[in-house]
């Protein structure tokens, strides 16, 4: 069972203007379709070629395999992240947890962004779902919460190459468009009740 490329939840150019269709085009239709490639290249013929990619993230050591899969996962999760007239604020009883966890929606915003600015180099900004309550994670290159038994509830990719045709070094711009424009705070409230 070959790991497939999943569809985008949306036209790729729905998230414009905040994210393009050209850095789409990219993004997902280069780094992520190379990812898919890569890890289908390195599970074929193995015990692993009819693993699920959680099973397979889970289970691998660091190195091409674990990588290859996690961000193959992480892409699909940030893609979901987003939506097209997304942004605002949380509401339900995911507005209340963060509140509970955060002080306010204003204050995780504040440490969202600041987390996801400071994240030095590549990786991932995650609020993340733990024992006691929710969390803030910066995760470096292809590491998941998943890997980690965490429980993602969104994400923020801040690999360069998410941003840096739309924004260019600009990444703090970048982190204002998807918490003012693009957070999919729905898909936020599905995983925190699941």
């Amino acid at each position: 069972m070959a790991i497939e490329l999943p569809p985008l939840p949306y036209a790729d150019d729905a998230l414009a203007p905040h994210i393009s269709a050209h850095t789409m085009s990219f993004h997902y239709g280069k780094h992520h379709a190379a990812y898919v490639n890569n890890l289908n290249g390195l599970i074929e013929g193995t015990a692993l070629a009819n693993a699920s990619l959680e099973d397979i993230i889970v289970g691998a050591d660091p190195g091409g395999l674990f990588n290859n899969a996690a961000q193959v996962w992480n892409h699909t999760f940030y893609w979901n992240s987003m939506t097209p007239g997304g942004g605002g604020d949380p509401s339900g009883d995911l507005a209340a947890a963060i509140e509970s966890s955060f002080g306010s929606i204003d204050a995780f915003k504040t440490q969202f962004k600041a987390d996801s600015v400071g994240n030095f180099g590549s990786g991932w900004t995650w609020l993340v779902q733990n024992d006691s309550g929710l969390a803030i994670v910066k995760t470096d290159d292809a590491d998941t919460p998943l890997a980690h038994g965490g429980k993602a509830l969104l994400t923020i990719d801040v690999w360069e190459h998410a941003y840096y045709l739309d924004f260019q070094n600009a990444r703090p711009a970048y982190v204002d468009a998807y918490l003012e424009h693009l957070v999919n705070w729905e898909f936020a409230a599905a995983n925190y009740s699941a």
